[in-house]
């Protein structure tokens, strides 16, 4: 479980780079951490600190899904929690922080890319998987997850 000395506070892109690259990007130069749209100004990204430690990040873009209509979407990536932090809440902490802020910026709706590993996580809280899962070269099977806020 989290402790009591912990932060979730918006971050720069280029910040999350420093959890995002050991966790999902290992072995890849650290230029594959950028994301299209990770500096557009409805764009926003979220860091986990533990004693003043970035240990998790996530990132939020006002993006519709193609194959979904639904107003004022937000499409969460680059979910990352340091190897040994995880299993402690910190990941459920960043979504439901994620899930407010979406709200405070009249957001409606969040939908993923979830690595299939990740799936039950997300399906704890509260979102659904969508279509048929997918394959994206060098990183795995994948699965569209939605939720309505």
């Amino acid at each position: 479980m989290q402790n009591n000395n912990f932060t979730i506070k918006e971050i720069p892109a280029t910040t999350a780079y420093d959890v995002r690259h050991p966790v999902l990007r290992e072995g890849k130069p650290l230029d594959s951490c950028h994301f299209d749209g990770d500096n557009l100004p409805t764009t926003f990204h979220l860091g986990y600190y533990t004693n003043e430690q970035l240990v998790g990040v996530v990132t939020l873009l006002e993006k519709e899904h193609a194959e979904l209509t639904v107003e004022k979407a937000f499409q969460l990536r680059g979910m990352a929690v340091l190897t040994n932090f995880q299993k402690r809440g910190i990941g459920d902490a960043l979504v439901k922080k994620s899930e407010e802020m979406i709200l405070a910026r009249g957001g409606t709706f969040i939908w993923m890319n979830a690595r299939e590993i990740a799936v039950r996580f997300y399906e704890k809280l509260g979102y659904k998987k969508h279509g048929n899962p997918f394959s994206i070269p060098k990183i795995g099977l994948h699965f569209v997850m939605i939720k309505m806020l």
